[in-house]
């Protein structure tokens, strides 16, 4: 089914209140499957309205039209699309009967006759009341084509949308189901790349790559009458997705990392440190215990994370964290020896079971013979201490900073994947 939007009000071409009505329905067609594939704004003009009505006809099978619906003058929607489809306006025993109970619980207001508008819809009408105001809407089907008028004030419409419109539409569409697949390693150029032939002959379900800071997302969406079938579709696709070759010739499982449109990296972390019940301990310098705050986020953090060092300076590492000050000049502040030191050091003094460590460059001028987004990222088990060499690249400080904790909090889980 394809739909449109039309939303009626000179307010907000005059930019005096935002349209927050077409993204909220949007979303909520898109559950049902309808795509909309437009969205109009048209004033409260009726020669204008008719025109924008005429036009939605010829190309969509859906119309839904919001706002216009009040007492005033200007409130000309249900009157233009009942001219349109040569009806007439009927009362709504049930909006009237409200719209009754309303003046007589209130003395000082008197029911007039441009209130009676309110109660009114067009003739052969499905009414859609109003829980929480006194302008009923409707739905009504004309040569094949289905036109909904709803209120304009977010606080009506969107009682009305979840409550009469969604189940009635339920009633003949199928509902779209998505999955969202994190990844983070690879950028959303190569990702695109990579899956182009999908996407270029994607028909049912679909693939939406969404580039973020440090990572990508990919929304695989499918059409489907249940859960059940949705699932079997999307686990079909992903399959087929995770088992593709990347450029390096390794596999996009290897950058994959979890699901979920909120699931973030150092969420999937806390959740593999506390499935495995281990201890990290932090040393940071470029990052200035950003790694350490964005890991103190989840509930229950204290028994996994004992603490942890910011030692920005060379004098710091070596007097907080015990490393021998002349190596670190002989290495210096920047390189893989220090990220090794800083990670073991921080392990064995906080004795916990992963020691983790972040130092380079975070610009804009080099330091040490190093550009700015060199990072050195080091890993410290009771096993091994090893180090990471990233090139976050030219951005902003407090992007490579960013960035960099994402990559030592990747590690981190590949770590805990390989305990």
């Amino acid at each position: 089914m394809k739909a449109e939007i039309i939303a009626v009000g000179t307010e907000i071409l005059t930019g005096q209140i935002v349209n927050t009505n077409a993204q909220f329905l949007s979303e909520k067609m898109a559950e049902l499957g309808i795509d909309i594939y437009f969205q109009t704004v048209v004033g409260d003009n009726e020669t204008r309205l008719l025109s924008v009505i005429e036009l939605a006809s010829k190309r969509s099978d859906l119309i839904i039209l919001c706002g216009g619906l009040g007492p005033t003058e200007d409130d000309l929607t249900k009157q233009t699309l009942a001219k349109y489809l040569n009806k007439q306006l009927v009362f709504d025993e049930e909006a009237n009967q409200k719209l009754d109970a309303f003046f007589a619980s209130r003395d000082q207001f008197s029911r007039t006759p441009n209130n009676e508008r309110q109660a009114q819809l067009i003739e052969g009408s499905i009414p859609l009341q109003n829980r929480t105001g006194l302008a009923v809407g409707g739905i009504i089907t004309s040569s094949d084509r289905q036109y909904v008028v709803l209120p304009g004030p977010p606080s009506e419409l969107k009682p009305m949308v979840n409550e009469q419109l969604i189940p009635h539409l339920s009633k003949s569409n199928t509902k779209l189901y998505s999955r969202v697949l994190r990844f983070f390693g690879i950028g959303e150029s190569q990702l695109a790349t990579i899956l182009s032939d999908f996407i270029e002959n994607q028909t049912d379900p679909t693939l939406a790559p969404y580039a973020k800071i440090g990572e990508v997302t990919l929304r695989m969406s499918t059409k489907a009458i249940n859960q059940v079938e949705a699932t079997k579709k999307l686990e079909a696709l992903e399959g087929k997705l995770l088992a593709t070759k990347t450029l390096d010739n390794k596999y996009l499982s290897d950058f994959f990392y979890g699901y979920g449109e909120n699931n973030s990296l150092p969420e999937v972390v806390f959740n593999l440190l506390k499935e495995s019940h281990t201890t990290i301990s932090v040393a940071e310098s470029l990052t200035a215990g950003l790694f350490q705050s964005t890991l103190a986020d989840f509930p229950g953090v204290s028994k996994l994370f004992f603490g942890g060092f910011i030692t920005y300076s060379l004098k710091e590492k070596s007097k907080m964290l015990s490393i021998n000050k002349k190596e670190l000049e002989k290495h210096g502040v920047v390189s893989a020896y220090t990220a090794e030191k800083m990670a073991s050091q921080a392990r064995l003094l906080t004795k916990t079971d992963i020691g983790v460590s972040l130092t380079g460059v975070a610009g804009p001028e080099s330091l040490e013979g190093h550009k700015a987004g060199t990072v050195f990222i080091g890993i410290a088990t009771k096993e091994k201490t090893v180090s990471y060499k990233v090139n976050v690249g030219n951005r902003t400080r407090s992007d490579i900073r960013y960035i960099a904790c994402l990559n030592a909090f990747n590690l981190v889980r590949k770590t805990l994947l390989n305990l």
